[in-house]
């Protein structure tokens, strides 16, 4: 699987909003300042995503992103899908015509793995993922950096974000 930061940073702005969800709108710009992606790449990429149908999008003042559909519907591999990317390992993306036009001695071995790879991703939700006590510590991390707390105050911040996550079930 060739997971470029295409697909990695689409990933990882998904995984924000979610984390953001039922809050407000959330800004590209919010995204970018939390995660240290460029703006006008992930304007690229939301682009992608809106045209999936993952996010919806409200322009102007007070405008931002939010998901399309609940965070638990939405899999790993839809976001990486909706950015362009494969889950293949093979060398001939797929097409079976590896070696001289016909398929080479292991094709069938990278076709398996990026068969599982994708159905590793595909069973992983966003909501999976922002439940996990790691991704609500580094959340919580990045939110008292960004407020400018001293980090002593971080396990308050971390108990606060999954107070918070858990009450908006």
């Amino acid at each position: 699987m060739r997971l470029t930061t295409k697909g990695r940073y689409a990933v990882t702005a998904m995984l924000d909003l979610s984390l953001q969800e039922g809050t407000r709108l959330v800004t590209l710009q919010d995204i970018a300042l939390n995660q240290e992606i460029s703006l006008s790449y992930l304007e690229q990429l939301f682009a992608r995503l809106r045209h999936a149908g993952l996010v919806t999008g409200t322009r102007g003042p007070g405008g931002g992103y939010r998901l399309a559909r609940d965070v638990d519907l939405i899999s790993v591999a839809e976001v990486i899908a909706a950015v362009d990317e494969k889950a293949d390992m093979t060398r001939c993306g797929g097409e079976a015509n590896c070696h001289d036009g016909e398929k080479c001695l292991t094709h069938e071995l990278w076709a398996d793995l990026s068969d599982k790879i994708y159905d590793f991703l595909n069973n992983i939700s966003l909501g999976e993922l922002v439940r996990r006590p790691e991704v609500i510590a580094v959340a919580a991390r990045q939110e008292a950096v960004r407020k400018g707390l001293p980090l002593g105050r971080l396990k308050t911040v971390v108990i606060e974000s999954c107070t918070m996550l858990n009450s908006s079930k």
